[in-house]
């Protein structure tokens, strides 16, 4: 029984020495790609914020649309690159969450619901006409590891740390 707890301890010790540089370098590749994708959307894209403003949260819904649009993009665009190279993560892993629950509240959140199984069929990819916040909820648990534990040991946060403390 010893050697085997022994072996196990081994192989889940690399594991999470493996886990230290893979799993959040993960994270932050496909969140990156995604949020600059999104945030180019926008740079290319004409404002439509007007459109949704009056279903932001406050205080976002007293923000004027162009100045929403601006900091949406930029945050979308600056956390998207800093995010794929490990800088400042936790702030932009807590810009990128705030961004995404203004969005699914805005735009991806059902107008209307009657009970809790209609606020279900919003839990999709596409709108049926009761909202689509599957994705961008997913964005959000995907964000929570990198504001909790950082970007990991693959990241310029990691080498920074690194430096400073010498």
């Amino acid at each position: 029984m010893h050697r085997l707890t022994m072996t196990w301890d081994a192989l889940t010790g690399a594991s999470n020495r493996i886990g230290e540089w893979i799993a959040p370098l993960a994270l932050r590749i496909v969140l990156g790609w995604e949020y600059y994708e999104s945030g180019r959307e926008k740079f290319r894209g004409e404002n439509w914020f007007g459109q949704v403003q009056d279903r932001f949260p406050w205080p976002f819904s007293v923000v004027p649309p162009d100045v929403s649009w601006f900091l949406a993009t930029w945050t979308e665009l600056i956390g998207a690159i800093c995010l794929l190279i490990g800088l400042f993560t936790r702030f932009w892993a807590f810009s990128l969450i705030v961004l995404t629950i203004v969005a699914i509240a805005a735009e991806h959140w059902p107008v209307s619901y009657d009970n809790l199984s209609e606020l279900l069929q919003g839990y999709v990819i596409t709108d049926q006409g009761f909202g689509n916040y599957k994705l961008p909820l997913i964005f959000v648990v995907m964000l929570l590891p990198l504001l909790f534990t950082g970007a990991g040991k693959a990241s310029m946060d990691h080498l920074l740390h690194q430096r400073l403390h010498r």
